[in-house]
């Protein structure tokens, strides 16, 4: 009798713990354009940067962007982006003051 307590216990535990994990999977991930900001930036990205930076940022003729934010500040960004860079064109002419801190924004967060 107790054995069969012990196994039906066991596969309780088991139930309710597989139960708990659940839950975590479940939940809604954030991606980079979750917002309605995030993904006015992207499509700005999609339709200025691309080319150059891939559409997963891993870079082609410009260097990779993957992570960064966890090099340039959102600032120097905004600046890379108006002024230009080695290489790098300057879109001062090509997009507005707010796209261009929305995209800077957007970069930022890539880290």
């Amino acid at each position: 009798m107790k054995a069969k307590l012990s196994v039906v216990l066991l596969f309780i535990t088991v139930l309710v713990a597989t139960g708990c994990g659940q839950g975590a999977s479940n939940q809604t991930k954030r991606t980079a354009d979750s917002t309605p900001a995030e993904a006015e930036a992207a499509a700005i990205y999609k339709k200025q940067c691309l080319a150059c930076h891939a559409a997963d940022l891993s870079g082609r003729v410009g260097p990779n962007l993957q992570e960064v934010g966890s090099k340039w500040s959102e600032e120097q960004l905004a600046d890379i982006i108006r002024d230009g860079a080695k290489g790098m064109p300057a879109f001062k002419k090509v997009l507005q003051t707010e796209e261009i801190d929305s995209l800077a924004t957007w970069l930022s967060n890539h880290r």
